[in-house]
């Protein structure tokens, strides 16, 4: 019998990101996938206070925290790992090709720290590497498409998506990023797929579709193949390629993609202080 991780969700509504708590109940071993670091963008100030939620919650429930899992370099928040890891001593991991984001944006953005080698995270995990979260085995998963970084972990009976995969009823994510494919898209979902239809799936946004009222973020393997608006009820991959490119060629930019790309390029450290000791994020003009 497959080995079932508990799983709680931290919503947060100011990004629409989910951060999950996931632990092995026989040893009380945790892990933290996609933490979420607040920011003011008007004020150009960051807080803490999402991630002292996870923290407080594992502090009540006696839990171990082993790791902090990212899926990819976010566009829509900036990640709160770096924090976790000074608070408490947990590694930073993250797929293998987070090096050819962070070439990208490092020069984007000039960011002259920023080595393209993935030396700021404590683990590059390749295809198909494997770990364990106390009893329950981890398999990382390489689900590129969004961006050519993405993972999703399989933990026990449990995948954890990233922006692979939404709710049925949202679809996919948009894959007009750098290094973004929606053909390369269609096919690490149906890897997912392929999983036992009953595995847990959850997401790493929701947003409101019309007719829904309430955030969701587990589903099935099952309900994704019979029920997702875009890749679902056996839509082919031609099909698939045209319906997202053309949603994408519609979308506005993520609003906090500058701020979060530049902090998360870094596992979620903030830029330099200058001779002030001020720290800056950049807003480079004309250039995406």
């Amino acid at each position: 019998m497959t080995p079932s991780p508990s799983v709680e969700g931290f919503f947060d509504p100011a990004t629409h990101t989910i951060t999950y708590l996931v632990a092995d109940p026989a040893s009380g071993a945790a892990l933290i996938i996609d933490p979420v670091l607040d920011f003011e963008a008007a004020a150009g100030r960051v807080a803490t206070t999402s991630l002292e939620a996870v923290l407080a919650r594992i502090a009540e429930r006696g839990l171990t925290l082993e790791r902090v899992l990212e899926t990819h370099a976010h566009a829509d928040h900036l990640t709160g790992a770096d924090e976790i890891r000074r608070r408490t001593g947990a590694p930073i991991g993250i797929g293998s090709r987070i090096t050819e984001v962070q070439k990208v944006f490092g020069v984007l953005f000039e960011a002259h720290d920023v080595t393209a080698d993935g030396v700021v995270f404590d683990s590059l995990y390749a295809d198909g590497a494997r770990f364990a979260l106390g009893s329950i085995p981890v398999e990382v998963l390489h689900t590129p498409g969004h961006t050519p970084a993405c993972v999703s972990y399989l933990i026990g009976d449990a995948v954890f998506t990233g922006d692979t995969l939404f709710m049925p009823d949202y679809g996919t994510a948009r894959c007009d990023f750098p290094g973004g494919d929606a053909r390369t898209l269609y096919r690490s979902i149906q890897r997912l797929f392929a999983l036992p239809p009953e595995t847990r799936l959850f997401v790493g946004h929701d947003y409101l579709p019309e007719g829904r009222t309430d955030f969701r973020w587990e589903t099935t393997v099952a309900a994704e193949k019979a029920g997702n608006i875009h890749i679902g009820a056996g839509r082919t991959e031609d099909e698939f390629v045209a319906l997202r490119e053309a949603r994408d060629a519609t979308l506005k930019v993520p609003a906090l993609i500058l701020p979060s790309l530049q902090i998360n390029i870094r596992a979620g450290a903030l830029p330099p202080a200058e001779a002030s000791g001020k720290r800056f994020l950049k807003l480079p003009l004309n250039a995406i």
